[in-house]
């Protein structure tokens, strides 16, 4: 199962646990808009991510918020690791379930706890040549489960860095619980990159978007 509180909570399990030893027909299409960051706020930054030496070398480069933690992530090392443990394959399978998201892979992980909220900013890979970011965003968010409500637009960022945004609900039908989650693609010479934004719920989801709107804003390519 993806998506819902359940997902996102196995999720984490899942890569704490490797790394320390659809877009429904309804959803509706948007021409470039202002940016969310009219009415959000942007956090203070504590550095940035992207650049060989950083936390997480990525295709794209971006402001994080002060106190919030970035964490690499090799996905395939990540997989590997959980197949050798004493689960063995099922383990290995269930991990690589969370790394991977339609076309894009996770790259890298910025954990949200140090600064007192629950939940990370996320960010997800693809292979070069996929470049079309409205389709691998389109195709990122029919990986999930319970999506409803898509709204899709364009933006630009201060560096001149074009991409696709979208804003969606997830619905758990196991914990019958409904949250805001948010995501944007951009493409690259690297291939496109995804920054998805969730959090344990909607008020948490809302309390991090200036995190998100500061990496949103500062986005460029590496």
């Amino acid at each position: 199962m993806r998506g819902g509180a359940w997902g996102a909570a196995l999720g984490t399990v899942l890569l704490a646990a490797a790394l320390s030893g659809c877009a429904t027909p309804g959803g509706t299409e948007g021409t470039a808009r202002p940016s969310a960051s009219a009415t959000t706020r942007t956090a203070a930054s504590g550095g940035t991510v992207g650049a060989a030496g950083s936390p997480c070398e990525l295709p794209v480069g971006f402001s994080v918020a002060k106190h919030w933690k970035a964490k690499g992530i090799d996905a395939g090392t990540a997989a590997a690791k959980a197949s050798s443990g004493p689960d063995g394959d099922l383990a290995g399978e269930l991990a690589d379930a969370f790394l991977r998201q339609g076309p894009v892979t996770a790259a890298c992980e910025i954990d949200a706890k140090p600064a007192g909220h629950i939940g990370f900013l996320r960010v997800w890979t693809g292979r070069p040549g996929d470049a079309d970011a409205r389709a691998v965003l389109r195709a990122f968010v029919a990986a999930e489960d319970g999506v409803s409500g898509e709204k899709y637009h364009s933006f630009t960022t201060a560096a001149g860095l074009s991409g696709t945004e979208v804003e969606y609900v997830t619905t758990s039908k196991l914990l019958e619980e409904s949250k805001k989650e948010r995501a944007l693609a951009v493409s690259t010479p690297g291939g496109p990159v995804v920054l998805h934004l969730g959090g344990m719920d909607t008020a948490e989801h809302e309390a991090m978007l200036p995190a998100y709107e500061l990496a949103k804003q500062t986005l460029r390519i590496a």
